[in-house]
């Protein structure tokens, strides 16, 4: 199962290819410090001798390479350099992914706590480590070790929480994804339902806003073939979409066969975007259907619960729930709420009479297993073994590797289902035929591999444009396999790739950044046409004259310099602002809707408002883009604030909804005039794979999380201009950029 992200061996393969060439240098051992509390003589000596397995290279640009003897030990290795950048996002990551964040937060998270225990409960999270395999035990062990150390050696650092981290928590966060399938549970459904003292009465009609009226949370994924790159090697370019800061930028390398590079989600122990010598793997949302709602028939007899199946009757299983929270003055008080379970699923809220039940893949082992086995993933056929364990179910995958080879997975995770019925809305759970029927195998499912266009994309788009005319066929597929329309992004992704001829990693980067805004294309012609219908001695003939002008005579492209993508973007969101409760009510994204039933007056109208609103913030509408659109990281905070007197970077790119490829949107209450972008570009990576690897990246901000190191923001700069650094993946590559090398624990 793919847990909730608030704010965000079987599998040793035989084809592994060697670690790094040659040994890491010898550090000396730091003096041992006096054993705390918390940790046992026996304990200490085992966290001490695997630190001195561990050697930590921090590049000029605060990166970890992580070089351990074993995979055990570079797992214990990069999750201590993840707790020395910013402890406070790893542990805030499982205070969430174990439903504990109203101790820390108040009553008010009670409800995102109990989405939570409803699936993670630590005796059934402690049986499931128990039956891991004995290798995944050794790594989630690691995993503990690595992050009790780094508490263990840093006595200053305060947790809010987790004084102590167990392996078995590893399991309750174990795919990377931010959001997720448990997001799709309202939290005020689980509050209307188990907050009252009758959930039987409960009669919530549910609430169908569209996810995609907000800032995109996708990613984009390309994948170029040898025959259409200069070297005659192929591209991979990684470009998740996510809230900034989500993920670290990490190396880890091991004598087993490991040697992967990217980005992490904060707290996890294994790369979830990113490449090794000789393959790398991209994940884009928005795959198939993959959570399904089933409508219970639920009557109470003699005080207990019951629903209907079949001609049967069965008992709902009612599971006391305790949810322990802080109180206003800081002490810790509790709430029991009594949550129903069907073998659907847990009962998440009421609809129509009927109780409704979600059931989703709740599978942690297999996930953790996927997760981390792809890492190490070599070539195709091994990729694809890792694939069949069909745990990655929120994500699609675009791959590529040394041996020429690109490839597309829509989804992984996908249940076989009766196509009689609409899987986009609850189902009769009385109805045995409604019934997931196993999992479809791989074969079966929306894939790519090798296409003969040369070029694979996926913009959180269907999958019926990702190659040109080599696309995967609509008709071929059950409705279910895909659950998002084309987009703007698709469309413009589409047009720079299909006549890519001799890519380079630098080309392949502009290309990811054109800055052509697709979805202002039908959009700016209506409303030159609605202009010049109006009559001669309408007021706003000449009051829009010149906004009207500047937008007839833009190329559609950003810039900082821009006047034009102020006005647009401005009168974008005006118009989105006001069509979005008739596009919910439609079905249909924001933008859908005010390109293709957005009237005269309404186009007329927001123009006007984007204009006055350009001009207060402003002091005219005629300010360049560069001015509004801006970077800014001041604090180490998880919610981050913003200051217009404080510094601040221009940045050209726009949100998604435009097509942007390049992806810059705010997501935090607007309390600025400026826009500072809070979710999109965030680790970036461009691969060329070859004999041997090459790459670029660049990160928004910097890798550490503390406003006091120079890596809070030293790659800010060059972000907003969106200049990538050289990636440093060859350890004599690391050492001339060296700016310390040490072991966990000094």
């Amino acid at each position: 199962m793919i847990l909730s992200r608030r704010f965000a061996s079987t599998f040793a393969f035989t084809a592994c290819a060697a670690a790094f060439a040659g040994a890491a240098p010898a550090v000396h051992a730091a003096p041992a410090k006096a054993v705390s509390q918390k940790a046992g003589h026996a304990e200490l000596a085992r966290w001490q001798g695997t630190a001195q397995r561990v050697t930590i290279m921090r590049d000029k640009w605060g990166i970890p390479h992580v070089f351990g003897k074993s995979d055990a030990d570079a797992v214990f290795g990069m999750i201590y350099a993840q707790a020395e950048d910013d402890f406070n996002r790893v542990e805030l990551n499982y205070i969430n992914s174990m439903g504990r964040l109203a101790e820390v937060e108040g009553e008010r998270e009670i409800w995102r706590d109990l989405r939570m225990k409803l699936y993670i409960q630590p005796a059934d999270m402690q049986a499931k480590f128990a039956a891991s395999p004995a290798w995944l035990q050794q790594l989630m062990t690691a995993w503990a070790d690595g992050l009790n150390f780094y508490l263990h050696t840093h006595p200053d650092v305060k947790p809010k929480l987790i004084t102590r981290f167990e392996p078995w928590m590893a399991l309750s966060f174990s795919e990377g994804s931010i959001g997720g399938d448990i997001e799709s549970i309202e939290l005020k459904d689980l509050e209307a339902f188990y907050g009252k003292p009758q959930p039987a009465m409960a009669n919530k009609v549910a609430d169908n806003s569209n996810v995609l009226d907000t800032e995109p949370r996708g990613s984009n994924g390309f994948a170029i073939a040898p025959k259409l790159t200069q070297s005659g090697h192929p591209l991979l370019m990684i470009n998740p979409h996510t809230s900034f800061y989500f993920r670290p930028e990490v190396h880890m390398v091991s004598e087993e066969g490991l040697n992967a590079y990217g980005a992490v989600t904060w707290g996890q122990f294994f790369i979830y975007q990113g490449f090794n010598e000789r393959a790398g793997w991209m994940h884009t949302s928005g795959g198939g259907d993959v959570i399904d709602e089933y409508l219970e028939t639920v009557v109470e007899r003699g005080g207990k619960f019951y629903y209907k199946y079949g001609k049967e009757e069965r008992a709902l299983r009612a599971v006391p729930v305790t949810l322990p929270y802080k109180t206003a003055d800081g002490k810790l008080a509790s709430r029991t709420v009594t949550a129903y379970f069907s073998h659907h699923g847990p009962i998440v809220r009421a609809e129509n009479g009927k109780w409704v039940a979600v059931k989703m893949m709740d599978e942690p082992i297999k996930a953790l297993t996927q997760s981390y086995s792809r890492t190490k993933a070599k070539n195709y056929d091994a990729f694809y073994q890792a694939m069949q364990l069909r745990t990655n179910s929120s994500n699609n995958t675009v791959y590529a590797d040394a041996d020429g080879n690109i490839a597309y997975f829509h989804g992984n995770f996908i249940p076989k289902r009766d196509t009689r019925f609409d899987w986009s809305k609850p189902v009769d759970g009385s109805n045995p035929a409604t019934e997931w029927q196993g999992l479809h195998d791989i074969k079966d499912t929306i894939t790519l591999f090798n296409p003969a266009s040369g070029y694979i994309s996926n913009t959180n788009n269907w999958p019926f444009s990702a190659s040109g005319a080599n696309s995967p066929k609509q008709a071929d597929y059950p409705a279910y396999m895909w659950s998002l329309p084309e987009n703007a992004r698709g469309i413009h992704a589409e047009r720079v790739l299909r006549d890519a001829k001799a890519m380079t990693l630098d080309s392949l980067i502009a290309a990811s950044y054109d800055s052509y805004l697709t979805a202002f294309e039908p959009l700016v012609p209506q409303l030159l046409k609605d202009y010049e219908a109006l009559p001669a001695n309408n007021a706003r003939k000449a009051a829009m004259k010149e906004q009207v002008a500047a937008l007839r005579g833009w190329n559609l492209r950003f810039g900082t310099d821009s006047v034009p993508t102020s006005l647009a973007v401005y009168w974008g969101q005006e118009m989105v602002a006001a069509a979005a409760p008739k596009a919910r009510a439609a079905g249909l994204p924001s933008v859908d809707y005010i390109t293709t039933r957005l009237g005269p007056q309404e186009r007329l109208d927001a123009l006007a408002r984007a204009s006055n609103k350009l001009a207060k913030d402003f002091g005219t509408w005629q300010t360049p883009w560069g001015e509004i659109n801006r970077f800014q990281r001041i604090s180490g905070d998880v919610d981050q604030q913003y200051d217009d007197s404080k510094p601040s970077w221009p940045v050209a790119f726009t949100s998604a909804h435009w097509g942007s490829l390049a992806s810059f949107g705010m997501v935090a209450k607007q309390k600025t005039k400026r826009i500072y972008g809070d979710r999109g570009n965030s680790f970036v990576a461009a691969v060329e794979f070859g004999p041997r690897v090459r790459a670029k990246s660049i990160l928004a901000g910097g890798q550490s999380g503390n406003p006091a190191s120079k890596h809070f923001a030293d790659q800010a700069e060059m972000y907003a201009r969106g200049e990538f650094k050289d990636v440093l993946f060859y350890q004599e590559d690391i050492r001339k950029a060296l700016e310390r090398q040490y072991h966990p624990g000094q």
